[in-house]
């Protein structure tokens, strides 16, 4: 596993944000990864108050692009078959709904449109 990729100024040490990680190696058999490429549409007009990093290996390499969301004290989750060409817009909404959310507990994923079937795990805050 590398070093952590912050792709955020706004990310300071010790300030409690949400947290978007981006597999940066995630790769359809053939293909080139496009982690990075899916952060840095992700980062363009992203809230205050929420970061985006890549990271080496979600393990979830089946199904490329894995991604997560999580915050402190907040539910997390995981999700992977992730559409870098399509989905970044879905994500954005997805730090959106998570930030108004009270615990992280999203009620209703409709917003997220496609993004909501890529989910593959919910972890409650604990």
């Amino acid at each position: 596993m590398g070093v952590f990729r912050y792709w955020s100024a706004r990310m300071a040490p010790g300030v409690d944000m949400d947290c978007i990680t981006i597999c940066a190696t995630c790769a359809a058999p053939g293909q080139a990864p496009k982690g990075a490429g899916l952060a840095e549409a992700v980062r363009d007009g992203l809230r205050e108050g929420c970061v985006v990093r890549l990271v080496d290996c979600l393990n979830v390499c089946h199904s490329p692009v894995a991604l997560s969301i999580r915050g402190a004290g907040k539910t997390a989750y995981l999700f992977a078959g992730v559409d870098p060409a399509a989905q970044a817009a879905e994500i954005r909404v997805l730090a959106d709904l998570y930030a108004a959310a009270p615990g992280g507990d999203i009620t209703d994923a409709r917003p997220l449109g496609g993004l909501r079937h890529r989910l593959l795990g919910r972890i409650p805050a604990g």
